[in-house]
């Protein structure tokens, strides 16, 4: 595992990534950062955005819905309330759901209704990322 880091990417329902890579980026409550091999430990609060990894020249996109990650002794763990690897995401399935949060915000503005605007934005927030890590 020379230069290398331990990326594992766990959800409530699976192991998602369980490989040695050279670098991954996560999006911290604060900013994104990056690990590599003999990384300084760290915990951090994930919020919703977009993580990758780099192995061997390949890069691999991932569609978080927050969590939080865990660095030390050569391992990065990532326990997400949800992720997905963007070459896996359903297109279709989130770009109604950005299509049902659009119409939520609309509804509620047009009858000045009270709305949970943090879910709603939430919501949009998980689309869009999952949009955009799918290349679309």
């Amino acid at each position: 595992m020379a230069n290398k880091i331990l990326l594992e990417v766990v959800t409530p329902s699976k192991l998602l990534v369980s490989e040695e890579v050279e670098l991954a980026t996560a999006p911290g409550a604060d900013g994104v950062f990056g690990a590599m091999a003999n990384h300084s430990p760290l915990l951090a609060t994930l919020k919703i955005g977009e993580m990758h990894y780099l192995n061997e020249g390949n890069t691999v996109s991932i569609a978080l819905s927050g969590g939080f990650c865990d660095v030390s002794n050569n391992r990065m763990t990532v326990l997400a309330e949800s992720a997905e690897i963007g070459a896996e995401i359903d297109v279709e399935r989130a770009l109604r759901a950005k299509e049902r949060a659009e119409r939520r915000l609309q509804e509620a503005e047009a009858r000045k209704e009270e709305i949970d605007l943090a879910r709603v934005q939430a919501a949009m927030a998980r689309a869009l990322t999952r949009i955009r890590i799918a290349g679309q």
